[in-house]
C-alpha cells in the first residue's frame, strides 16, 4: 500500500471501494493503519480530517472488513 500510495489515494479520493479480507488480529490492524496514514499524507489532511474521511468512507459502505 505504501508503495502505492499516491495511485490509491487518487482511487479512494475518486470514490474507489475498499476490501479488506483476512487476519483480524494483525493484518487487518495494519492495513487500516496504513489507510489512515495515506488518506493523512496523501491528502495533505490533519490526523483528525484522515481518520473522519476513513470513517466517512465506512458510513457510504466503501470500506468494508472481512476478518476473522
Amino acid at each position: 500500500m505504501q508503495e502505492n500510495a499516491a495511485e490509491l489515494w487518487r482511487w479512494l479520493d475518486a470514490g474507489a471501494y475498499f476490501y479488506v479480507c483476512g487476519d483480524a488480529l494483525k493484518m487487518a490492524k495494519d492495513v487500516d493503519a496504513a489507510l489512515r496514514t495515506i488518506v493523512q499524507e496523501q491528502s495533505g489532511k490533519s490526523p483528525e480530517e484522515a481518520n473522519t474521511y476513513v470513517e466517512q468512507m465506512k458510513a457510504d459502505k466503501r470500506y468494508k472488513r472481512d476478518v476473522y
